[in-house]
């Protein structure tokens, strides 16, 4: 038994590990990487059995887990998104949730075949397009920021409201059956109570943190700990007055803690995304590996009927209704009616609904668990798919382009800048002072005059997602401390700086933790003063580029889709050679390859 465990244990993160790097690598939507794992290792090969490994605690393990992903998912809703998506997020979490509900349980009747109780059940679960799905495929599709609110706050939100709507629809089933009218009023209360608890405990608990965090009442190595241990708390709690009640309390507390402002809760993010990554990853395949092979004998025509209809009749339609007369134009309409892929809460929700509702004597109960297994593997892989090109034929993606931050807008970053556009590159350049912010926009690239470290920074970059960013201001210190700032999010290898002039050695000096790759070998006051001299950056082809190459100045090389910063701190730079770079040449030959000048160009 104990191995059993084990080698179930092994697998399910072993493989959700894998199955991520694989998605990464070959920039497929890991969510169906996961889907096939769990196919394979389950119902496929029979490898492992989480049902068997893990017995009853299964349920409570997916609960949990749950939880904590629901309460990493609020972390990620500030109100600030409001400003520009509100009225869109209000459309899709209160007008459009009861019109999927309606829809649905119509489909599941006329289309389906199943009895008004569990049709009515059924459109319940279908409400929910959960965080474990969605998220995953935002972050993998690089949407522009307003349509990514949508889909990001419809997930979270709709995810404890959906479970809580399908427990409670389900307690009605069964009390109607047995014709207990009291029964009903006590159980109306008991969830308005309950779900008044929930919000209490989420919002309390986030104060609470609040308070010990800012009078230093917390030492840092308890404060993770702390934030998961409360969020299991009120998830628990809140259960114990209502199912499914505890993810109403686990998403309260991570959304009212993401916006009062709790000092350093965004060194705790990273660990806390990383570590729900691991979660859903391994709970996604535990749910696929689960399935009976019973499920898939139990397909039919009337089931492939009713998922194509949720598909393409049900959400398109509660989506046209629910926006009529917002200010949701109509690529947003069709992207929000398009994807809405369902995860692990329906899964979880449908289990157990269906076998409940199966004993209280539904005759199509039974046929919930199937139905909602097809529209989930159907969602997962067509939307995984589907949703980063559809986002770009729409307009509504931020461009598959590499994107580069250049941080510090001298007339020589102006100059990289636009050499690097010439290639494709998108470019934006980022400095304090408006005048060289003007001067930049004025030679045609992008510029946002702001503080690279400051939250209107953050807000600003998070409308155009960034891959690499070089940093190049006249501070060798500031640099590396901006590199520290952007390292954890863009990737340590993808943020470079200058390397510092006089006696500051800053590969000897400070750790690579603190500060960012050396960027060629040349400081800032070197490429200032060749400016001035006529230098100017053009791209060449890479192998010319490698061959005249010995006077310190930093080389960029473009290849399939990739920017490489030269550095001699790179472990590989086999391949480079057969791209193009973007070299700084003397004023010569700048004349005679006719290359223009920023002022030029202006």
């Amino acid at each position: 038994m104990e191995e059993d465990v084990a080698l179930a244990v092994v697998v399910l993160v072993a493989g959700g590990v894998a199955a991520q790097w694989i998605a990464f690598r070959f920039a497929l939507p890991a969510i169906v990487i996961l889907f096939a794992a769990g196919l394979a290792v389950g119902p496929g090969i029979g490898l492992i059995d989480p049902s068997e490994a893990l017995g009853e605690n299964l349920h409570a393990f997916i609960g949990l887990a749950v939880a904590l992903i629901v309460f990493e998912g609020g972390l990620a809703l500030n109100f600030k998104e409001l400003r520009a998506a509100g009225e869109g997020v209000v459309r899709l979490t209160v007008v459009a949730l009861p019109l999927n509900w309606l829809l649905g349980a119509l489909a599941a009747a006329y289309i389906g075949g199943f009895d008004w109780g569990t049709a009515i059940l059924f459109g319940a679960i279908m409400v929910v397009t959960g965080p474990t799905v969605i998220l995953p495929l935002l972050r993998q599709a690089r949407l522009e920021r307003r349509s990514a609110s949508f889909l990001k706050w419809e997930a979270i939100l709709n995810d404890p409201v959906g479970a809580i709507l399908a427990a409670a629809v389900l307690e009605l089933l069964i009390l109607l059956r047995v014709g207990d009218d009291e029964a009903l009023v006590e159980v109306g209360l008991r969830f308005g109570l309950g779900l008044t608890l929930a919000v209490a405990l989420g919002v309390g608990a986030a104060f609470l943190v609040r308070r010990l965090f800012v009078a230093d009442l917390t030492p840092e190595i308890l404060k993770t700990p702390m934030l998961l241990a409360l969020a299991l708390s009120v998830y628990a709690l809140a259960n114990l007055a209502i199912s499914e009640a505890g993810l109403v309390a686990a998403t309260v507390f991570g959304i009212t803690l993401a916006n009062i402002e709790v000092p350093g809760l965004s060194e705790l993010k990273r660990f806390k995304e990383g570590l729900v990554v691991l979660i859903v990853s391994t709970l996604f395949i535990v749910l696929v590996a689960d399935l009976d092979p019973a499920i898939f004998a139990a397909l039919s025509w009337p089931i492939a009927a009713l998922t194509l209809a949720m598909l393409l009749l049900v959400r398109p339609l509660a989506i046209a209704l629910a926006t009529i007369g917002s200010d949701l134009d109509w690529r947003e309409r069709v992207l929000t009616g398009a994807i809405a892929p369902r995860g692990i809460v329906a899964a979880a929700v449908a289990g157990l609904a269906g076998h409940r509702l199966a004993e209280g004597g539904e005759g199509s109960a039974a046929l919930i668990e199937p139905v909602v297994f097809a529209v989930i593997a159907t969602t997962v892989v067509i939307h995984g798919f589907a949703l980063r090109p559809l986002a770009r034929t729409l307009g509504l993606s931020a461009g598959e382009e590499p994107a580069v931050a250049i941080i510090g807008a001298s007339p020589w970053a102006v100059d990289l800048s636009q050499a690097l556009k010439q290639t494709g590159v998108k470019v934006v350049l980022i400095d304090t002072y408006a005048s060289a912010t003007r001067r930049a926009r004025a030679a045609g690239v992008a510029a946002i005059q702001t503080q690279i470290l400051s939250e209107e920074a953050e807000e600003r970059l998070s409308e155009s997602p960034l891959d690499y960013a070089l940093v190049a201001t006249k501070d060798d210190v500031y640099n590396a401390l901006v590199c520290a700032r952007l390292g954890p999010e863009l990737g340590r290898e993808r943020v470079f700086q200058l390397p510092a002039a006089g006696d500051l050695d800053l590969e000897e000096e400070l750790d690579r933790d603190w500060r960012g790759k050396l960027f060629g070998r040349m400081p800032f006051a070197e490429y200032e003063r060749r400016h001035a001299e006529g230098w100017r950056f053009a791209p060449v082809p890479a192998d010319e580029a490698l061959a005249d190459h010995e006077d310190g100045a930093g080389l960029v090389f473009l290849r399939e889709g990739r920017v490489v910063f030269e550095s001699r701190e790179e472990i590989d730079h086999s391949g480079l050679e057969r791209g193009t770079a973007i070299a700084l040449l003397p004023a010569d030959q700048v004349r005679a390859r006719g290359v223009r000048n920023a002022d030029e160009k202006s």
